[in-house]
């Protein structure tokens, strides 16, 4: 693992006995970023079920708002524009659903898109999907890091999982307000793929679930029919079950705080350009400076005509910065 970084726990934002946040967990604040779904609007593109079938969300005055990027993590309410406590999910499989939707971190726009496989669209043969399936906004899972609690994996390179287990049906693109139940470490052919659990705060059963084992308690059964299915999706693909780091256990919302705040600070990193550049000097192999290099570009040229906007896509020291990249 010669000149990849070793990812060490830091303290998340804290959280209250309600589950509210009660500090920011950005280090800057992006005055471009939606803090909510207010003002957004999806337009479908290309017919569905082909390959060009993207979902691209837009402002009310007809501005492209990346998914991955331009949605805030803390949820802003929409009224007082100020944060709730509450994060953003973005909704990309709707639970009892098969198709295999997903934001296109590879894409200007960051569209949701249904992935392929040599030109053949995927669907989980495996069936429905149970619960709603998406990824919080403003984070990556740094492919450069090695979490000391993943089995000694290195992140997907992907915005972080969730596991939404309210009763809502959840479309495509949506965003909404959740509160952070905890987290499970799924291990995903060698790399961490961890999986944050949450519920939609307009959900009747948000009021009662709080932490990790207020799910165990009001909805027994749920946290193990979620790891069971992750364990087996994949078998009717003809591969192995997958498995899981820290004995197989849902860790509780203070350590999924500390997830999500550390795969926020990579995506900072990412779209400053910054972790280009220390992949560039450190001894990382081809195909991971390949990915990083690719995704940086993309993210920085997304952010490019609002760039002095978005402080959190360069350092403090951005207009002394000779090397820094430019468009």
């Amino acid at each position: 693992m010669e000149g990849d970084e070793i990812l060490v726990p830091i303290t998340g934002g804290p959280v209250d006995g309600s589950g509210v946040i009660s500090r920011p967990l950005s280090r800057t604040s992006s005055r471009a970023s939606f803090g909510s779904d207010r003002d957004l609007k999806l337009q479908s593109e290309g017919p569905e079920n082909t390959l060009e079938y993207r979902i691209q969300v837009k402002s009310d005055c007809g501005r492209v708002v990346s998914l991955w990027h331009d949605i805030s993590l803390t949820h802003k309410d929409p009224n007082e524009k100020t944060d709730s406590g509450y994060l953003n999910f973005v909704c990309e499989i709707p639970k009892f659903t098969r198709k295999k939707y997903e934001i296109a971190t590879d894409e200007i726009g960051n569209p949701i898109k249904q992935d392929e496989k040599k030109g053949v669209l995927r669907e989980f043969k495996k069936g429905d999907i149970f619960f709603n399936y998406g990824c919080l906004p403003q984070t990556w899972e740094d492919p450069t890091f090695y979490h000391p609690d993943a089995e000694g994996c290195r992140g997907d390179n992907d915005p972080l999982d969730v596991c939404e287990i309210g009763a809502r049906i959840i479309p495509p693109a949506s965003v909404r307000p959740v509160k952070v139940l905890g987290v499970l470490c799924m291990i995903d052919e060698g790399e961490a793929d961890w999986k944050v659990v949450v519920i939609d705060v307009h959900d009747k059963w948000a009021p009662f679930l709080n932490d990790i084992e207020d799910v165990e308690q009001e909805l027994p059964g749920t946290l193990d029919a979620i790891r069971e299915w992750f364990r087996t999706y994949k078998i009717p693909d003809g591969k192995p079950p997958n498995v899981f780091g820290l004995d197989e256990q849902f860790m509780n919302k203070k350590y999924a705080m500390e997830i999500i705040d550390e795969c926020h600070h990579a995506w900072e990193d990412l779209i400053s350009g910054e972790k280009e550049r220390r992949v560039a000097e450190g001894g990382h192999d081809d195909e991971v400076k390949k990915l990083v290099r690719k995704l940086s570009k993309n993210s920085l040229f997304a952010l490019a005509p609002e760039i002095d906007a978005h402080p959190e896509a360069h350092p403090e020291d951005y207009d002394d910065d000779d090397e820094a990249l430019t468009f």
